[in-house]
This record gives structure tokens, C-alpha cells and sequence, in this order.
């Protein structure tokens, strides 16, 4: 069985992107990894170099600013990533650059690869979600994060990452998946309170430039406000070893009342019943279980 990871990034320095914990967290379970590296302002790819494994192929894309709306841009250097996989995989991981695997889901993972190798009808495979926000100690609970997603396909080409590179489709159609015992730690929401404000800003680009306007006009403060949050619990596990570099360099601090929730009476039902079942009625699924 072979192992491909892939992904894309670009200006990881400038929004400060754990992308070198990403590509580290892939190498263990990949036979390679692509990394399809943007247009950037910094020195991304001497960052990615900096790994030194020979299992890292970097390819160079440039950009189509004219898609930033809808943040179709992202799925297209999604698919750039992916159509540089070999012919010669069998399976494909995708990460996102601020996305990481934990070790301790390695063996599930690779389990997982081989039992469905040979099952064609399942196309990808379904991770559970960490969202990581403010700091690396808090994580959002409720029903805005999607806690599920898929991280792992097949390596068929008619397969297409959709809309704004969360998911992927084939042929237009939800691909069916089978669901794993394994996360994915994402770490989006969590950096220096004026590199996130930065990357806020630059990143409302992808999906609406009126509203990022009057967010400019609006905004009076050099720092992105994490206060404003619905819900957050306290995260007690660990971190991917990948990571540990990276949270041994927070420079901020940032202190969250777990008490407190910004919710409406149909929010709190739905949170709760998701809190004490397991289940999330009426959630948006960009896939079929099978």
C-alpha cells in the first residue's frame, strides 16, 4: 500500500501557519508528501526545505487572484496538489497548513488504509475535529466548528475538492466514506492576537470583499478580539509531538470563562442534545456514511 500525503500553502511565515508541523506529522505514515507552495511574500519554501526529508516534493503555483470570492481559490490549489500525486498511490492524506495528525492516531489510521484498500465503494475516509482557538489550551464546543470531515481519499483524479477546499466531491456527488477513529488537530484559530487579525483580514478577501471593507473602516485595534467566541471548553490531552515546538513559542496570553455561553434558546437545545447523545440534528454533511 502506498501512501501519498499533499497540500498547499502559501506566505506560511507571514500568518504564521504550523505548516512545518503539519508536513512533519504526515512523514511517519507517508511514502511521500507533496507540497504545492504559492506565490508567497515570505520565504515559505525555505521553511518547508528546512524539514531536510527526502519523502517532501515541492511543486510551485501561482495564484488566480480573480477567485478570491467564495474562497474558490483554495479548492483549485487543492486539486494543483493532488494532480501532483503519482499514479502509483493508493491512498491520499490532505492537510490543510494549519492542520495536524497526532501520533498516537498513526495506527488507526494505517489500520484503517488497509482495511479499505480494496472496498471500492469507499472513496475517502472521515476524520473527527479539535479546533484549537485563542491558545493551544482552549477548544470551540459548539455547533459553528464542523466536527467531521474528510482527510483521506482515493487516488482518482475524477476526485475534486469542493467549494472552498473544506471537503471534496466526485463528479459533483458526495463521496462515501467510512468514518475513523482519528482527529485532526487544527490550529486556525490560534496564533498572536495581531497575526491573527492580519490573517482575518487578508482571509475575508476569499469570500467577501464588502464585508471585509467594513470591517477595515471599523476596526480601531491592532489585535485580533478572541472574546467574542460562543463557547469554548478547556482541552486537558496532549498535543501532537509535531507541535510541541511551536507552543513552547507562545508570546501571548489568552484566558477564556468556560462558563459562558453566547448562545440562543434553539442554540443551547441543539448543544445540549449534542453534549449528552453524541448527536448533531440538522448538521450539514458533505458526505455519505456507508
Amino acid at each position: 500500500m502506498k501512501v501519498v500525503g499533499f497540500l498547499f500553502i502559501r506566505n506560511a511565515i507571514k500568518y504564521n501557519y504550523p505548516v512545518e508541523a503539519s508536513i512533519r506529522s504526515l512523514l511517519p505514515i507517508c511514502d511521500e508528501v507533496i507540497v504545492s507552495i504559492g506565490n508567497s511574500e515570505d520565504d515559505t519554501e525555505g521553511l518547508v526545505q528546512s524539514i531536510d526529508s527526502p519523502k517532501i516534493k515541492i511543486y510551485h503555483t501561482v495564484w488566480d487572484d480573480t477567485l478570491l470570492e467564495g474562497g474558490r481559490v483554495l479548492a483549485v490549489e487543492t486539486d494543483k496538489a493532488f494532480d501532483e500525486v503519482p499514479a502509483d498511490a493508493d491512498w491520499c492524506i490532505y492537510l490543510q497548513g494549519d492542520e495536524v495528525l497526532h501520533e498516537d492516531d498513526y495506527a488507526t489510521i494505517l489500520r484503517s488504509m488497509e482495511q479499505y484498500k480494496d472496498d471500492a465503494r469507499v472513496e475517502g475516509l472521515l476524520f473527527k475535529y479539535r479546533h484549537f482557538y485563542g491558545s493551544y489550551d482552549y477548544l470551540g464546543d459548539s455547533r459553528r466548528w464542523y466536527n467531521h470531515e474528510i482527510r483521506i481519499i482515493r487516488n482518482d483524479k475524477s476526485i475534486r475538492s469542493y467549494r472552498d477546499a473544506q471537503g471534496f466531491r466526485k463528479q459533483g456527488r458526495k463521496l462515501q466514506v467510512k468514518p475513523i477513529d482519528a482527529y485532526i488537530y487544527h490550529y486556525g484559530w490560534v496564533r498572536h492576537p495581531m497575526h491573527q487579525l492580519q490573517k482575518h483580514l487578508d482571509f475575508e478577501k476569499l469570500y467577501d470583499s464588502n464585508r471585509l471593507a467594513r470591517e477595515i473602516s471599523t476596526n480601531q485595534t491592532q489585535e485580533f478580539d478572541y472574546s467574542s467566541i460562543d463557547s469554548l471548553v478547556k482541552f486537558t490531552g496532549a498535543h501532537p509531538a509535531a507541535m510541541q515546538p511551536i507552543i513552547q513559542r507562545q508570546n501571548w496570553h489568552f484566558a477564556a470563562d468556560i462558563s459562558k455561553k453566547n448562545f440562543n434558546l434553539k442554540t443551547w437545545v441543539l448543544y445540549y442534545i449534542e453534549r449528552y447523545t453524541g448527536r448533531r440534528l440538522f448538521d450539514y454533511r458533505n458526505y455519505k456514511i456507508i
